[in-house]
This record gives structure tokens, C-alpha cells and sequence, in this order.
């Protein structure tokens, strides 16, 4: 089930990772601006970020199982939409459909990785993390092979996956429900047991308020390079587009690898030490990109990708643990804001290409990850107070 899972997610996230993939071709043969590119992933990621939370109390009250195929269902109409798309109100309208499928997806995928877990909740989320990560590495890959070279077409060969994903879920869904039914004659619920101390309601606001901080950084961070780092490699380094895309799934799939090695080693050594160690390493590094030279630019890329989403799954199941009888409204409200950071991020660094340049953009973002040190204030958990 946690393989499954993690390949529904994969399916998804590649749905959705068709978005950011058009956007050189919507650049080059619409004529699009920044600015517009940065409003389509607005509209996707903060339709799913508003939507995400609300899905996730609403199944912690009242389980719905089978919201998953039909979740998908809805991204296979906002993607069948996109690509046969006539204009660019109706590539709006189409990453609504988007939207409402991840938004359904997310939280109640995580709550499957749950169930499957047993004690391996890190491994098991980082499986589930690695499935949506791989799908939004794709993106690069797309563009440079399917969508550059065939066009809004080109996206359609995703609708075959889409279909498979519409199966995978619905035999899930048979599983969730039955996991559910046993539960209800064994009159016990399964209860999350925290990694972390007792805390007040006043330590727990301030802990998830220390984590979404760090969430809107790492999200509002990666969102640049995935989605606009391209254009300043073009224009710094005179990279041409598939070159330039080759370059941002490096990052993405070093970002797979640091996701997956992430919530196996927070259920050895700690939840809070391995969000640390994906704060302090990368802020240097970041720090630098925008100045190196090309060939060290490749080597930044990967350690800054493996390191920075090293947290990805962990701050899931680190807010989970914070508040573990919300298991749903917690994986809603992690990944929901860190869609709607995207999203936030998207609008605005495109706003920013627009008026001041591509060059002083990427400079000013860089100074963003200096936010996550926060992550030195996060209460300590089991792990670290034995160490």
C-alpha cells in the first residue's frame, strides 16, 4: 500500500508538473509574460492549498475513501481541458480541475501512508513524498521532450498515466475502506503516538507556526528555481531550453533522493535534527548561486536539492505529531501551504522578472532560505533530548 500510494502520488504531482513545464513554450509562442506564467501556477497550487486543510478535517471527522479516485477523476478533466485549451482563460479554468484533484489527493494520500505505516512513519512518508517529488521532477523532462517538441499535445501522453492512477486508487480505496470497517469491529482507532514531549496549546501554536515559516521559504525558494531558474540560465549562461530544463531536473531529482533518505533517518535520529540539517547547509550555498560559475552552478544545484528537501516528508510528519489526533487536517495544512506558497511565489517572483529583471530576482530570492533558522526554536524531540 505504500508503494501504491507513493505511485498514485507520483501520477498526480506529474499532472500537475505539466503546468510549469509549459511555460517556456507559453512564453515563446504566446507571448506570455512573467507575470501571467505566474498567475496560471497561482491559480493551481492556491486553489489546492485553500482546498487542502478543509479536506482533511472534514475526512478526520467522517473517513471518505473513495474521494481519492474521484479526486483524480478531476484531474483527468482539468488536464483532457489543458490540452485542448484555445486560449489563456481556458488554461485558467482547466488548472481549477487541477487543483480540486490535488487538493482531495494530499491529504487523504498521506492518510493512507498512515495506515500502512506501522512504526516506520518517516520511511513510510518519505515513500509517499518520493512519489510527488518524482512527478514534479518530470516536469523538466516534459517540456524538453514532450511539450517543446509536440506542443499542448504532447501533454496528452499523462492522461494514459492519469487513467492508470484512476485504477490504482479505486483498488486503494477498496483497501481503505476495508481498513476502516476493521477498525470499527475492533472498537479502537488507531492514535498516533508523538515523538515529542507534552506540550501546551501555546508551545503547539508556536511550533507550527516556527514550521510554516519554514515551509513558505523552502516553498517559495524551490518554486523559483523550478519555475523560473531556466530563464536566468538562459539569459546568464546562454543555455538554450532543453539544456537549461536538463539542469532543473538535476536539482528536482537530487531533491527525489533528499526526500526519500529524510524520514528514515528522522525515525533514527530525530525529526527536529533532520529539519536542521536541511536549514543549515543549504543558506550558504543559496546564498552563492546566483554568482558562480556554470560548472559549479551543476554542483550547487544538487547539493542544494538533495539538502533542502531533506524536510520535505519530515515537517509533514513532524506537525502530525504536534497535533496527532488531527492526522488529516495536519498533512492538509503542511502540504496545503506549501502549495499555496508556491502559488504566492509564483505571482510574485514573476511580478519581480517583470519590473526589476531576471538577474536581481534570482538575487533577492536567494536571501529567502535565511528565514528557515527559525527551525532552531522547534521543541526537541525524543531523538535529540536522548542525544
Amino acid at each position: 500500500m505504500m508503494v501504491a500510494i507513493g505511485i498514485c502520488h507520483l501520477i498526480n504531482d506529474t499532472m500537475q508538473a505539466v503546468i510549469p513545464a509549459m511555460f517556456p513554450l507559453l512564453e515563446r509562442d504566446l507571448g506570455l509574460t512573467f507575470t501571467q506564467l505566474g498567475l496560471i501556477s497561482f491559480v493551481l497550487n492556491m486553489f489546492a492549498s485553500i482546498l487542502q486543510p478543509v479536506v482533511g478535517f472534514v475526512t478526520d471527522k467522517k473517513a471518505l475513501p473513495f474521494a481519492l479516485p474521484l479526486g483524480m477523476v478531476s484531474s483527468f478533466i482539468g488536464l483532457t481541458m489543458l490540452v485542448l485549451a484555445p486560449n489563456y482563460w481556458m488554461i485558467l479554468v482547466s488548472v481549477l480541475f487541477l487543483g480540486f484533484g490535488s487538493a482531495i489527493f494530499h491529504p487523504e494520500g498521506s492518510r493512507v501512508s498512515y495506515m500502512a505505516a506501522g512504526n516506520k512513519r518517516g520511511l513510510a512518508q518519505s515513500i509517499y513524498q518520493v512519489g510527488g517529488n518524482s512527478g514534479q521532477a518530470l516536469a523538466p523532462l516534459i517540456s524538453a521532450f514532450l511539450i517543446l517538441p509536440f506542443g499542448m499535445y504532447g501533454a496528452s501522453v499523462i492522461l494514459i498515466l492519469t487513467a492508470i492512477g484512476i485504477f490504482l486508487l479505486t483498488k486503494i480505496a477498496f483497501w481503505y475502506k476495508k481498513q476502516l470497517e476493521e477498525e470499527k469491529l475492533a472498537k479502537t482507532k488507531k492514535v498516533l503516538l508523538s515523538s515529542l514531549p507534552p506540550l501546551t496549546k501555546r508551545q503547539v501554536g508556536i511550533a507550527l507556526s516556527l514550521l510554516l515559516i519554514i515551509i513558505f521559504a523552502r516553498s517559495f525558494y524551490t518554486t523559483n528555481i523550478t519555475n523560473f531558474y531556466v530563464f536566468y540560465l538562459i539569459e546568464q549562461y546562454s543555455l538554450n531550453i532543453e539544456m537549461g530544463q536538463l539542469l532543473i531536473f538535476i536539482f528536482m531529482a537530487f531533491g527525489v533522493v533528499g526526500t526519500f533518505f529524510g524520514g528514515p533517518l528522522s525515525d533514527k535520529i530525530g525529526r527536529k535534527n533532520v529539519i536542521l540539517l536541511s536549514v543549515v547547509v543549504p543558506i550558504p550555498l543559496c546564498l552563492v548561486l546566483p554568482y558562480v560559475p556554470l560548472w559549479l552552478v551543476v554542483i550547487e544545484l544538487i547539493i542544494i536539492g538533495a539538502l533542502i528537501m531533506i524536510s520535505f516528508s519530515v515537517t509533514v510528519v513532524y506537525a502530525q505529531e504536534l497535533v496527532p489526533t488531527k492526522i488529516g487536517t495536519m498533512a492538509g495544512l503542511t502540504v496545503g501551504f506549501a502549495f499555496g506558497m508556491g502559488a504566492i511565489g509564483s505571482i510574485v517572483i514573476g511580478m519581480l522578472m517583470d519590473s526589476y529583471g531576471i538577474r536581481l530576482t534570482m538575487i533577492v530570492i536567494s536571501v529567502l532560505p535565511i528565514l528557515m533558522l527559525v527551525a532552531l526554536l522547534l521543541p526537541k524531540d525524543r531523538a535529540e533530548r536522548a542525544a
